[in-house]
């Protein structure tokens, strides 16, 4: 629901911190003697890896709720309905700096572990200095713009004249302390993805206890109102800013100095890797000044004012975040347990923990959905004093909305858990699909049509929430549903390896052929006629499945990057988690099984293993147009230039990951030209130097 994703866009980078950390941890620190060796993400008890994922995630989510709830609290019972209204207004910022933050800060984690994954420290190093320079450089512009046009601003986000005062007192301090804010934000990420996630939260902790000591202080003791609220919340962040920096002299997987912090062109990638989280809250900031304002224009029309839907439209997210916090927690926490069980296979397994996520998220959906339905006026109170002129129509307002637009929020835990598992599958698009279902499809069209349209005023947009979510909840239905069905047999698992290891090899000896080859040269022909002479394993498109579970992207993705490579307008476009993914891949199927590779680096990917063979195949230009034109259906006319530009492709993306010439013949055992002994005597001939 909105509120939900109110919160989310908050906490979002909290997530997608932990999520990278928790991927980085499985794929790079193993070799490392990293603690994770202790749990067995293919057998032990899907019970015990979801509470051993899911409970940190839960209390860093939580950090960020109890925070703000109590932050609010305080403001509430000191200011009244006009400080909890302002607090809702400056809330937008707090999304922009976040999103910020989240761009920055998230790109730069999951370079750093990308390339810590390819072993190029000062790749990573230079990541995390430009992340640092860039974050500096961001949040004091960002902030001098938001503090000269803050006036403006408090109305685009729904302020009203009664509550501006507050509003920009409010915010004028939020905005001093942005900085701090989006630095350590940023830092945070790269802290966790640098393998310190206690350090991170420690860091988070200590902000949130002294901005709760401070906020008391300030707002009763020294009678500030909610510039003691707002002085309180920067001051927790400035020390929180200081841990994060004392963390960079002791950083671990890197060493930074000056030239690293220089920014180039390379701070485009890491933006890059940042963005989809960039976009996803930005378009939240959109939803959220929406409903800020409906509230306030359609309020004006009832006895409740503009001031107090406002108001209480904020304070009750700020509770709901705890049912969000606890879903998305538990929903993330799950990703590594679902993405490594699918990459291996293990769709059982797959089925089993998406089915107990759900249980489990369902049963604190109905929980929150009972509290907000039974005692609305209860928790509305927290934020507001008895003595307060507003106090009656806050209550009456409350209860309102817990009993339409909350009515059924415990259906949004199907929306959150499914957004996650198919994100945990691979599939990004239909994840955000998903995510954007209830707000942009149904919510606001279904608020303007009962508000506007059928005249039914600020009572149609509560209850559109409740409408919205029924419905988006028997579309999530059909989708997971979808999904669900499709885990079938597991494809490739240590048991299956193991159990015909032995049949697997060339008359007992472990083997690997792998075979690089010019388009149109026959290579991956003569690649299947060797592995059927020796009777071992053939793997080229196979890989690509494989790799897309690995490295958490959908299978069609990862084939249309495939054939990108084929195609003209193919720009070197690499991906580093799929080849990454392809490295662990084929260095499985090399340790396992004796077998043919083709293509995709093998040769550079097992330089070091001694039981590997590497072939390159090559052939002239007309022997390979005839086959391009016979095989592949290449025109006839265009056929050689369009053959020279995929093996230019080619040999730019070997050059990109291997740091090599791919023509060179020094890098392979043998290179053949396949027209000078045909397809068939090539096959002997490579047969024949294995045995």
């Amino acid at each position: 629901m909105l509120t939900q994703k109110n919160y989310l866009c908050y906490n979002e980078q909290a997530s997608k911190e932990i999520t990278y950390y928790l991927w980085y941890m499985l794929f790079f620190c193993k070799k490392e003697g990293s603690s994770m060796k202790e749990l067995n993400l293919g057998k032990d008890k899907i019970n015990k890896l979801i509470l051993a994922f899911s409970i940190p995630c839960v209390i860093s989510m939580l950090i960020n709720s109890v925070y703000n709830i109590v932050d609010q609290i305080f403001i509430g019972k000191g200011v009244g309905t006009l400080g909890n209204a302002a607090t809702n207004v400056i809330f937008p910022l707090v999304i922009i700096f976040n999103a910020l933050a989240g761009l920055i800060g998230n790109g730069a984690a999951a370079n750093l572990s990308l390339k810590l994954g390819e072993n190029k420290k000062e790749e990573a190093a230079k990541s995390v200095g430009q992340a640092i320079s860039l974050t500096i450089l961001i949040s004091i512009i960002v902030s001098i713009i938001a503090y000269i046009f803050l006036p403006q601003l408090v109305y685009l986000f729904g302020c009203t004249k009664s509550v501006y005062k507050y509003a920009v007192d409010y915010g004028r301090i939020i905005i001093i302390g942005a900085p701090f804010m989006l630095i350590y934000s940023s830092l945070s990420s790269i802290i966790r993805a640098d393998g310190s996630p206690k350090y991170s939260m420690i860091m988070l902790v200590i902000g949130a206890i002294i901005n709760i000591i401070l906020d008391p202080i300030f707002i009763f003791g020294f009678n500030m109102g909610v510039q003691g609220g707002a002085l309180a919340t920067i001051i927790g962040q400035i020390v929180s800013f200081i841990i994060a920096i004392l963390y960079l002299k002791r950083i671990k997987s890197v060493k930074l100095e000056k030239k690293d912090c220089k920014l180039d062109k390379d701070i485009f990638r890491i933006l890059s890797l940042g963005l989809s989280s960039f976009i996803t809250q930005a378009t939240i900031l959109v939803l959220f000044v929406f409903m800020n304002n409906i509230m306030t224009y359609l309020g004006a029309k009832t006895k409740f004012g503009a001031d107090i839907p406002l108001s209480v439209y904020g304070v009750i997210s700020k509770i709901n975040s705890l049912y969000i916090s606890t879903v998305l927690g538990i929903s993330i926490g799950s990703q590594p347990i679902i993405g490594f069980n699918y990459g291996a296979g293990n769709e059982l397994r797959v089925k089993e923990t998406i089915k107990k996520i759900l249980i489990i998220n369902f049963t604190v959906g109905i929980i929150f959905n009972l509290v907000f339905l039974l005692f609305p006026r209860q928790i509305a109170g927290i934020f507001i004093s008895a003595n307060d002129p507003s106090y009656k129509l806050f209550m009456e307002f409350a209860t309102l909305m817990c009993h339409s637009f909350l009515l059924v929020i415990a259906l949004n835990a199907l929306e959150m858990s499914t957004s996650i598992v198919i994100q945990s599958l691979g599939h990004v698009v239909k994840s955000t699909a998903v995510t954007f279902i209830r707000q942009i499809i149904l919510l606001i069209p279904i608020s303007l049509i009962l508000a506007f349209a059928l005249n039914k005023g600020i009572y149609g947009v509560l209850y559109a929430g409740c409408i919205a979510d029924t419905l988006c909840f028997i579309i999530t239905i059909f989708i997971l549903r979808s999904e669900y069905k499709k885990l079938g047999v597991k494809e490739l698992t240590d048991t299956y390896t193991e159990k015909h290891e032995e049949e697997n090899t060339y008359k007992g000896k472990h083997v690997v052929i792998t075979i690089a080859r010019e388009y149109g040269s026959g290579g991956r022909f003569v690649g299947s006629l060797v592995s059927k002479k020796l009777g071992v394993p053939f793997y080229d498109k196979e890989i690509i499945s494989l790799s897309a579970k690995k490295a958490g992207l959908s299978k069609e993705y990862v084939e249309m990057t495939d054939e990108k490579k084929k195609s003209a307008s193919y720009e070197n476009n690499n991906d580093d988690r799929l080849f990454i993914a392809e490295t662990k891949v084929i260095e499985k199927l090399a340790k396992k099984e004796s077998c043919v590779i083709v293509g995709r680096c093998a040769d550079y990917i097992l330089k070091d293993n001694k039981d590997t063979i590497k072939v390159f195949l090559y052939s002239d230009d007309e022997s390979k147009v005839q086959r391009a034109v016979k095989y592949y259906g290449l025109d006839e006319k265009n056929a050689l230039k369009q053959i020279k530009k995929i093996n230019k492709e080619r040999q730019k993306h070997y050059k990109f990951y291997t740091n090599r010439e791919w023509t060179n013949q020094n890098n392979y055992d043998l290179s053949i030209n396949v027209d000078k002994y045909g397809v068939e005597k090539t096959t002997d001939i490579i047969c024949n130097f294995i045995k």
